[in-house]
């Protein structure tokens, strides 16, 4: 019997490709399964929430593991669910992982700071899995029968932004916070926003005209809307 993705809160965006915003912060998980391999783009932000996309990851698919993570940047609400998926091999931006293991703290006080239990987020980070593999430039992973692009594009929103295309039709570029549809793009002191412009442009020569572009957080946009707030980006922070 065929599962229903809306069941669960999921949207399928093309054949073996969806995504699901997760409750409070509206971060969005990615999820891409191949004939040998089942992709996850960002984990959510605990591991309770982590724990909980697993479940539903394997009922999608027909009871199937999650076999490669990639995380978009190193922020709390992408990140802390990674410790939920076992065996995983975790992909980030080069240099992420260094930086996550010497901000602990910090990513600790972050999500603390917008909401997160004390408790949990202690959990969460006292477990949390650090990349293994380090992406720089472009690298292709083969889940079987399906070819998926790690793109590291920033910096940008981060020092560390790595995005996803997954071709098909239509193809689907996974962008985390550097594109942003729920509310002005956020960017913090971690922020490089001299660069982020030019790390839009990236994405754009990514998917090109006809992808479909989903961000961190919010509804799946175009390209016409990415441009935008490229635009927006480029005037607010004075750059071209």
């Amino acid at each position: 019997m065929d599962v229903s993705w809306e069941d669960f809160g999921w949207e399928r965006l093309a054949d073996g490709v969806g995504r699901r915003r997760l409750p409070v912060w509206d971060a969005t998980v990615g999820l891409v399964a191949g004939g040998d391999a089942v992709l996850l783009f960002d984990t959510g932000s605990t591991l309770r929430e982590g724990a909980a996309i697993r479940a539903q990851v394997e009922t999608l698919t027909g009871g199937r593991r999650v076999t490669h993570i990639a995380l978009s940047h190193p922020h709390f609400d992408h990140v802390l669910g990674t410790s939920a998926f076992s065996g995983a091999h975790v992909y980030g931006a080069v240099g992420v992982d260094a930086l996550m293991r010497r901000e602990r703290d910090a990513i600790r006080a972050d999500a603390v700071r917008e909401g997160l239990d004390a408790a949990e987020a202690g959990e969460s980070v006292d477990l949390m899995v650090l990349p293994q593999h380090g992406v720089f430039g472009e690298q292709t992973l083969d889940l079987g029968g399906r070819q998926v692009l790690l793109a590291n594009v920033g910096p940008g929103h981060t020092g560390h932004d790595l995005a996803l295309l997954a071709p098909g039709d239509p193809e689907v570029v996974f962008c985390g916070d550097l594109v942003e549809e729920s509310g002005e793009p956020q960017a913090g002191p971690d922020a490089i926003a001299s660069r982020w412009p030019a790390a839009l442009d990236r994405l754009l020569a990514l998917g090109g005209d006809d992808a479909m572009y989903v961000p961190g957080h919010g509804a799946v946009v175009d390209a016409a809307f990415v441009r935008r707030q490229r635009d927006v980006l480029a005037t607010r922070f004075g750059v071209s």
